[in-house]
């Protein structure tokens, strides 16, 4: 087990340019743009790498890691319906999604309200995933208790031998869109006196602030 004072010694005193309020765009979603770009030019490894935050019948929250994969009017990635994170977020249709980039020190928060994509943008991703993608998503009834590897390996195999090239997607699987009301900009500065600035939606206009780190 690691000791305590191990976890105590890790810190890491970022020395990163300023995020200051004027510098940020008035809209946070190309504010998100902009800072996007900038880790794409950046080589940050799988920048679009999100975690999920969920809450469960009782509660209790639920924690993940998934794909973004549009940024429209809100934040869009896929996942079987069947799922935890699916059946959560269709009976609580509200999320928080945070995107970390440790090597350039930033991190975006986002918190809104979650609504499914049309059917039509659903087919227009899955078809779009490599054929192996596809048979995946099928094969896997996902969160669901599994025997071993072995099982899931003869499901992937028989669908592989039985499916053409074209698959239809399955009704269980399909995308969400998180529209947001709430961003935050968290910028890693010196001696942890680290830039917070937040956008919060109010009668349709967005406010910046800034938040003590």
């Amino acid at each position: 087990m690691l000791d305590k004072e191990t976890l105590q010694n890790l810190r890491q005193n970022y020395m990163q340019a300023p995020f200051d309020e004027k510098d940020a765009d008035s809209n946070p979603f190309k504010q998100f743009e902009n800072w996007f770009q900038h880790a794409l030019a950046c080589h940050i490894l799988e920048p679009n790498a999100i975690n999920l935050a969920t809450v469960d019948e009782s509660g209790h929250p639920n924690l993940r890691t998934v794909l973004l994969k549009g940024v429209d009017s809100g934040f869009v990635f896929y996942t079987n319906y069947n799922s935890s994170k699916g059946k959560e977020l269709i009976q609580h249709p509200y999320a928080a999604i945070n995107l970390l980039w440790l090597d350039i020190a930033r991190q975006i928060r986002v918190r809104g309200k979650v609504e499914q994509v049309s059917a039509a943008e659903s087919d227009e991703y899955f078809h779009s995933r490599p054929y192996e993608s596809q048979l995946g998503a099928i094969a896997s009834a996902q969160s669901q208790t599994l025997k071993n590897r072995a099982e899931l390996e003869e499901i992937f195999e028989k669908l592989n031998k039985e499916n053409p090239s074209e698959i239809k997607r399955p009704d269980h699987w399909g995308g969400f869109r998180l529209i947001p009301f709430h961003f935050e900009f968290w910028q890693g500065r010196s001696n942890r006196l680290h830039d917070r600035i937040c956008y919060d939606l109010k009668d349709g206009i967005w406010v910046k602030s800034r938040l003590f780190p």
